[in-house]
């Protein structure tokens, strides 16, 4: 070995220990927890529900904030611009699949790295209490007979009452005025206050309020009663011809940047791992007719795949994708 050799091999042995080092550490600090939506919705809910059991199994806090705004984007956006040190998390739902679709943002979920797919939920119809409508029927005839009158609350395009409202239109006529709100938490209260009428939610968002009365649900956008919602028809015994579309519905999870460091990413993945299989979270996410995932990597990349090649293409035969998912090449669904 000659001298120049023996020197390169001498000098890189530091800079491996300092890596290996570093990454025995992971997390040697607090972490930022950046959630897409606004405070009551079910991300926000699902994230406050997992975080402490996560922080235990972590040995470090995370610090969590709502960036709300874009239909997730300013909260997406701007995890994408911090450092690829695995210490600022996303937390969010589905709209990133459809960003591109929508022309929303040019980055999605393939930027990020899937650490956990928390839990999955059935999105639920539900209205102001003081509205006449009982079932999906009466609020799509009344929608039909007073077109452009009646007030969705929303997160958005890309948005669950906006692909929801999307497919109902699939059966026939319905205008509606859609009016944006910081999430699905905000979305409830102002239907709530009668600043809109009705919304399509997720199951974990609404749960409580409906038991408590202070909104009415029409529907489980389901093929099947939910047990958490007793009595709640699905939308399929009044439109059967959406059981095509079925099952489908949010999910909730966490992401870092893909060029993340993997040690890191495998630490977080153990971690949320941990803190969605603790019991409280279970029975938390079964009370709320939510379903449990826990899955991350190339198990959870696959899902997402298929969610969004069912999703965008549901959007462009309606008419609502700004650029085809051929364009994107997205693959229609099998």
């Amino acid at each position: 070995m000659d001298r120049r050799t023996l020197l390169a091999g001498m000098a890189g042995l530091p800079l491996l220990g300092t890596n290996s080092a570093l990454a025995q550490e992971f997390p040697a600090r607090d972490l930022l927890g950046v959630i897409q939506w606004g405070a009551g919705g079910a991300t926000d809910l699902t994230v406050r529900a997992v975080t402490p059991h996560v922080e235990a199994a972590l040995g470090q806090k995370i610090v969590l904030q709502n960036r709300t705004g874009g239909t997730g984007a300013i909260g997406l956006t701007y995890v994408h611009g911090q450092p690829s040190d695995a210490y600022t998390l996303l937390f969010g739902a589905e709209n990133p699949l459809l960003y591109r679709v929508l022309n929303i943002s040019r980055l999605d979920y393939t930027d990020f790295y899937p650490v956990c797919l928390l839990a999955r939920s059935v999105p639920v119809i539900v209205a102001n209490k003081d509205k006449p409508w009982n079932s999906l029927k009466d609020l799509v005839a009344d929608v039909r007979a007073n077109p452009g009158r009646i007030r969705m609350a929303g997160t958005g395009p890309g948005g669950q009452a906006h692909v929801v409202s999307t497919m109902i239109a699939s059966t026939g006529p319905f205008r509606h005025i859609s009016v944006p709100f910081d999430g699905e938490g905000p979305g409830l209260t102002a239907i709530q206050g009668g600043h809109a009428d009705w919304m399509a939610a997720g199951s974990g968002a609404v749960a409580e309020h409906v038991r408590a009365g202070r909104l009415k649900a029409l529907a489980v956008f389901n093929d099947a009663p939910l047990a958490s919602l007793p009595g709640v028809a699905p939308a399929t015994a009044d439109f059967p011809e959406l059981g095509r579309l079925m099952p489908w519905g949010s999910f909730y999870g966490v992401w870092v940047k893909r060029d993340a460091p993997e040690a890191a990413r495998n630490k977080l993945v153990q971690a949320f791992r941990t803190g969605a299989a603790n019991p409280q979270f279970q029975q938390l996410m079964a009370n709320n007719g939510n379903v449990i995932m826990n899955i991350s990597g190339a198990e959870a990349d696959a899902f997402l795949a298929r969610w969004q090649s069912v999703t965008a293409w549901i959007l462009q035969e309606a008419g609502a994708a700004r650029t085809s998912p051929a364009e994107l090449n997205i693959p229609r669904p099998s």
